[in-house]
């Protein structure tokens, strides 16, 4: 059985998960995510699908953020009529985030087109997928747990495991008959960190001949939690102080729980003054109902809590979340101190460039960063603190503070995915695939395997093949 393997997103770059195992000329693609950055680099690559629907035997989904699930929907309406496995958990998010992702595509398509309409111009772009469409992909997604393996056709089956990322989140080991054995491909996802609240550790799958590795901090050590937790709770007090608002862009999914978990640790240990929270992205709202029905997924301090205890540790007395338009509208009338937690997490889209709008030049305000920041997203030129910067055609002078915590992220930089490796059986590897990263991480991250003898890295070109043996 020959035996390929290339990436079609995600290669070389952090956003666009899309990876292809081919099995004599039979294509099994490993997530379909959408390619986040500038609007108009973003929806080239986004509508360049860049592989025949038609070939595709079955589709494997590690977990439901956007750039890792966006873009099943065009898969569907490109004519793919197989299964989509995942996680049960996954698949509930998924499901928020492309129905999410249709609506807000939906609005800005409106309101782009009224500012077009405005300046006297023509405008015609069509979001990439409707609601309607959206809704078609839920049909084939079926939700397998850990833990237990299943077939994607003759000689080839597989078996997700925890990759302790987002709730839901997996690795997918893939296992392949051949002349003379079993080939096991093990394709990592996002890996995640030990001792994140809320979910467990990675797990450790069995021996992989050939390993599909992210490498998003592969340059960068994340901040101790303990040293993060004293910022926050340092910026908070100066919002107090200030009467300021804190405005955080954070991932629906996981970010936005975690965040307003330690909001209610820090209160709740006295470190804190009750500040009036908002969680305004009704995905992240949805995504918080999803987190109850998945006890699953959970470590054992979440468990003890929520389960053992009936206590909710999402949320507490000064904790908000809006539901309507004008509710979020409404809270950039209201006065500080307060927080807002928005979608989207590197501010390409979404209610959370809104807030950047009406707050970012107020000196008072506190722009909060704490995710990655892919190149060319108005996140990351935040990031890097420039004066002035465009949201919905308009410069802005940034006035407001930008800070940074990094400790938060849910993906295992260098040191902790080598530490992962090194509980891993690699008796049998013969090459790891870097995947998901820039190119300066990438670089040295190759570096340090290499310099540890953890396999055979590659730096995976976008479209190039690779032969497995």
């Amino acid at each position: 059985m020959k035996m390929t393997f290339y990436s079609l997103g995600a290669a070389e770059e952090v956003t666009g998960s899309k990876h292809v195992l081919e099995l004599d000329g039979k294509s099994f693609l490993v997530d379909c995510g959408a390619f986040q950055g500038s609007r108009a680099e973003a929806d080239r690559k986004n509508r360049d699908f860049g592989l025949d629907v038609s070939r595709i035997e079955g589709v494997l989904v590690t977990h439901g953020h956007f750039d890792h699930c966006g873009m099943l929907p065009l898969l569907v309406k490109g004519g793919y009529r197989g299964n989509i496995y995942s996680t049960p958990a996954t698949r509930d998010i998924a499901n928020l985030v492309m129905m999410d992702s249709a609506y807000i595509q939906a609005r800005d398509a409106e309101y782009l087109r009224k500012q077009a309409r405005k300046r006297g111009e023509t405008f015609d772009w069509e979001p990439l997928y409707t609601e309607k469409e959206a809704i078609e992909v839920t049909g084939q997604i079926m939700g397998i747990s850990y833990h237990r393996p299943f077939s994607l056709g003759d000689g080839v089956r597989c078996e997700f495991y925890d990759a302790g990322h987002i709730l839901g989140s997996a690795m997918a080991s893939v296992t392949v008959k051949k002349e003379g054995g079993e080939r096991r491909i093990l394709f990592s996802g996002d890996l995640g960190r030990k001792n994140k609240p809320i979910i467990r550790d990675p797990d450790l799958p069995p021996a992989p001949d050939y390993l599909v590795l992210e490498s998003t901090y592969g340059d960068r050590r994340h901040d101790k939690t303990g040293d993060a937790l004293g910022k926050l709770a340092e910026i908070a007090k100066r919002a107090v102080a200030n009467r300021g608002k804190i405005i955080i862009p954070a991932f629906a999914i996981e970010r936005t729980q975690e965040l307003v978990y330690y909001f209610h640790r820090l209160v709740d240990e006295g470190e804190i003054p009750e500040i009036p929270i908002y969680v305004d992205s009704p995905m992240a709202t949805n995504a918080t109902t999803i987190f109850q029905v998945h006890p699953e997924c959970y470590d054992e301090e979440i468990h003890e809590v929520f389960i053992r205890h009936h206590k909710n540790p999402f949320g507490f007395n000064k904790l908000h979340f809006t539901a309507s338009v004008d509710e979020s509208k409404a809270l950039n009338q209201l006065p500080g101190p307060m927080v807002i937690i928005s979608a989207d997490g590197m501010c390409e889209a979404g209610r959370i460039q809104h807030h950047l709008i009406n707050n970012i030049e107020d000196p008072n305000t506190t722009l909060l960063l704490v995710g990655f920041m892919a190149q060319n997203t108005l996140g990351r030129r935040l990031q890097n603190r420039e004066e002035e910067v465009k949201i919905h055609g308009q410069w802005f002078k940034r006035r407001a503070r930008v800070e940074n915590i990094n400790a938060f992220s849910a993906h295992a930089d260098y040191f902790e995915a080598g530490q992962w490796l090194d509980s891993l059986d690699l008796s049998r590897l013969k090459k790891i695939f870097l995947v998901h990263g820039e190119p300066r991480a990438q670089t040295a991250f190759k570096a340090y395997l290499e310099a540890r003898n953890q396999g055979e890295p590659v730096i995976v070109k976008y479209g190039e093949t690779y032969g497995l043996e």
